[in-house]
């Protein structure tokens, strides 16, 4: 029996949390494939000529510093030649598409090929190159848009010419640069909001 002068038998305010599915989609649950935080899943051992297998990995904080431990990243990017996939193109080409949640301690990970340099193309008005890059972006619980960003990988001559790198305050520039952590590692933390934001993009 209810008694509904009880006040402890209500839901209390710290019970009614948001989920991430409510507040980012009901496309959550493709985060359930792991598989596709790898895009050389496709190649086995035998990758295109040239390409280097990488991981990237890092945080993801939110604007008091807490680990956000159920977020989903996307990633997409050029081939090591600098190539978008063609929709009309060789269907076994590098896609450059991956895609995985945060795990508990709020990080992401993934195995991709490293990107080459990218021509600005005529659209832009110029032919300069764009620096190795990946485009990234953050969907979490409580974010109804999702956060978009860049990875530009330190060390990248092209970097200090890159006309999205350029048009960021040189002194927020490090919050869009991987470091190299070991062979074949790159690390960037992101952090939502607050001191030390990533630099998010409008696109």
């Amino acid at each position: 029996m209810t008694d509904a002068a009880t006040p402890e038998l209500a839901p209390s305010e710290a019970t009614l949390v948001a989920s991430a599915h409510q507040t980012a989609g009901p496309y959550w649950h493709l985060v359930d494939f792991p598989e596709w935080a790898d895009t050389t899943r496709h190649f086995a051992d035998a990758l295109p000529e040239g390409a280097e297998r990488i991981t990237v990995t890092g945080t993801i904080t939110d604007g008091t510093g807490a680990l956000v431990t159920d977020a989903m990243v996307e990633i997409w990017h050029a081939d090591p030649a600098g190539r978008y996939p063609d929709e009309n193109g060789d269907p076994t080409a590098f896609q450059g598409y991956g895609r995985c949640a945060t795990d508990k301690a709020g990080r992401f990970r993934f195995v991709t090929l490293k990107p080459g340099p990218v021509p600005v193309g005529p659209h832009a008005g110029g032919n300069a190159m764009q620096a190795p890059h990946i485009a990234l972006a953050v969907f979490a619980r409580g974010l109804l848009q999702h956060l978009s960003t860049r990875v530009y990988f330190e060390g990248e001559p092209l970097n200090a010419t890159d006309p999205v790198l350029r048009a960021v305050p040189e002194a927020r520039r490090g919050t869009l640069v991987a470091r190299l952590a070991r062979p074949g590692e790159w690390t960037l933390n992101l952090r939502l909001q607050g001191e030390g934001e990533t630099v998010w993009m409008a696109v």
